[in-house]
């Protein structure tokens, strides 16, 4: 009994660290943003490039040995349909960053300075001039 009791504990303490749960929502909304996706590419991308392109089906191309039919153009037609679908994602994804970029555009850090004013004759000085060149005040 104490064994299943530390099976389960261990698997509810697996279950509820915070990168499964993550993982399990990316896996949720990944399946919807794939709907969209799809959606995108068969009722959109793909009729614009048949007007395009014309009709472009290699779904009935097959080559027929004995009693098999091998159907190499839905091979092809997945192929084709795969790098339109990931071209649709890049696209996407790409815009998404560029406006997330452009929304947590971070201030640009001033770079560290390399001269300093001397107090006595008001010359610009080597940061690291303990005596100016110009006055021979002794500087801080």
């Amino acid at each position: 009994m104490s064994k299943e009791k530390g099976f389960f504990a261990e698997f509810k303490k697996f279950i509820m660290r915070g990168n499964v749960i993550d993982l399990a929502v990316g896996v949720i909304i990944g399946g919807a943003f794939q709907a969209i996706v799809s959606s995108l590419v068969e009722d959109i991308v793909t009729p614009l490039l048949g007007i395009i392109l014309g009709k472009v089906d290699f779904s009935n191309l097959a080559v027929t040995i004995g009693d098999a039919s091998i159907g190499y153009g839905k091979f092809i037609t997945a192929v084709i349909n795969f790098f339109i679908m990931a071209l649709v994602i890049f696209a996407i994804v790409k815009t998404i960053n560029d406006v997330s970029d452009r929304l947590h555009k971070k201030p640009e850090e001033e770079p560290a300075p390399t001269t300093k004013v001397c107090p006595y004759c008001k010359s610009e000085i080597d940061i690291e001039a303990v005596k100016c060149p110009h006055c021979t005040s002794d500087v801080e």
